[in-house]
């Protein structure tokens, strides 16, 4: 697999990062994914209660509206679905929290070991034990996040009120803290960093290549995008077939176990792509950052002309 590493250290050009995204995506695909399954196993089992808490109210709430007390010797109280959704509704939220800081450190963690055994043929124990040699670091970043994203949300609702122009420099200011996030976090476990260092050295390094750093996010944000509703296809067209049926035959989806069964599998499905995303998002601020530290401090190239001189 050495012959076929791709050299992640390197100062590259904003085409040449989005190529490298793509080549480090079909290369590590399979090999990140049993990463995801291994450390997400506990994590699928919340998202499918979730689902189903989630599912149980709309479909209870749908029922209930459309129908008065139709179904009312099984349906219960409106107030009952309330609570459903509001169960579900919080309990993905405390997992997205909790997924997004296992994830957001294992792709890093992932890339790290890549570039450092310059190759994918790792154990993916190796992955887990160096974030989890990071965790206080990690949880003081996340901390941290709070009152940045408040800040921009404040940020956001003043450009809000800017016509046009103010929904362009909204979407610039977003990517651009995107990349800062990701960077800096990246920065972090790379270097052993504390977060305040790791936010200093992300904010230069994105600072210095503002565009490039905006227009990478933006690009591969929207690419990875397109190829999750690619996969959201299969399962959308089957849960809109399996709707339509419902609604032709008339179906008393309240009380079936199998339209339950199967929207709540949808959900789940589409919950944990969405979170899986999420990982795969990292990757392009990983190759961002490799191109980033490489262009301002140029390590790997001064190792390499001393490697050179020394064999010499």
């Amino acid at each position: 697999m050495k012959d076929n590493y791709i050299p992640l250290r390197v100062n590259r050009d904003f085409g040449q990062i989005i190529s490298v995204y793509f080549d480090f995506f079909k290369q590590n695909i399979k090999n990140f994914t049993n990463v995801f399954i291994s450390y997400n196993g506990i994590f699928m089992i919340g998202l499918l209660i979730a689902s189903y808490l989630l599912v149980s109210g709309f479909i209870g709430l749908i029922a209930y509206e459309t129908n008065g007390n139709s179904f009312s010797g099984s349906m219960g109280f409106e107030e009952g679905y309330y609570i459903y959704l509001a169960l579900g509704g919080g309990l993905f939220f405390i997992i997205f929290i909790l997924v997004a800081i296992l994830n957001y450190s294992l792709s890093t963690s992932y890339m790290i070991k890549y570039v450092e055994k310059k190759s994918n043929e790792f154990n993916k124990k190796e992955v887990w034990a160096f974030a989890k040699s990071q965790l206080g670091n990690i949880v003081l970043f996340i901390l941290l996040l709070i009152p940045i994203y408040l800040v921009f949300m404040i940020v956001a609702i003043m450009m809000a009120i800017i016509p046009i122009l103010g929904m362009f420099a909204q979407y610039i200011v977003q990517f651009f803290v995107t990349a800062w996030i990701g960077v800096s976090f990246f920065d972090m476990l790379n270097k052993q960093k504390s977060a305040m260092e790791a936010f200093g050295e992300g904010w230069r390094l994105v600072t210095k290549n503002f565009w490039k750093s905006v227009g990478v996010n933006f690009i591969l944000g929207l690419l990875l995008g397109l190829l999750l509703m690619i996969t959201f296809m299969v399962p959308g067209i089957i849960l809109g077939i399996y709707t339509f049926h419902v609604v032709e035959n008339d179906v008393d989806f309240a009380n079936s176990v199998v339209t339950t069964v199967i929207y709540t599998l949808g959900t789940c499905f589409f919950l944990i792509i969405a979170v899986y995303g999420q990982c795969l998002s990292q990757f392009i601020n990983g190759i961002l950052y490799y191109a980033l530290h490489e262009k301002t401090y140029n390590e790997h190239t001064k190792a390499t002309i001393e490697q050179i001189g020394s064999s010499n």
